[in-house]
């Protein structure tokens, strides 16, 4: 699991979802911003309920999501705060692992 003081709260997750670029691939959407105040990146998780109806599941998706991510959170740009939003359910920990190197290889 993510650090909290790595993971993006609610109002900076409003913020990427209003002024916010994207990226996409099969799986994940990367919505995010570049924003010189922070210091650490902070990066989220969302899967809606059009991917997976029962709580239990989407819940699953976001932890798979931040483990999946814990391996790349070094490499990320720290004035960047992101949100990953499942497109598709995956229940695959190293395809979500691919998507998400190179979706943060496109960010730099």
């Amino acid at each position: 699991m993510l650090a909290k003081k790595s993971r993006a709260d609610k109002k900076a997750v409003e913020k990427v979802f209003k002024e916010g670029r994207f990226l996409n691939s099969e799986h994940l959407t990367f919505k995010f911003v570049l924003n010189k105040e922070f210091t650490t990146p902070q990066i989220s998780f969302v899967a809606p309920k059009t991917v997976a109806k029962l709580a239990v599941k989407r819940n699953l998706l976001r932890r798979k999501g931040y483990s999946a991510l814990s391996e790349y959170i070094a490499k990320i740009p720290a004035n960047l705060t992101g949100v990953f939003i499942f497109k598709k359910y995956q229940d695959s920990i190293s395809i979500l692992e691919n998507e998400i190197k190179n979706i943060l290889s496109k960010v730099h």
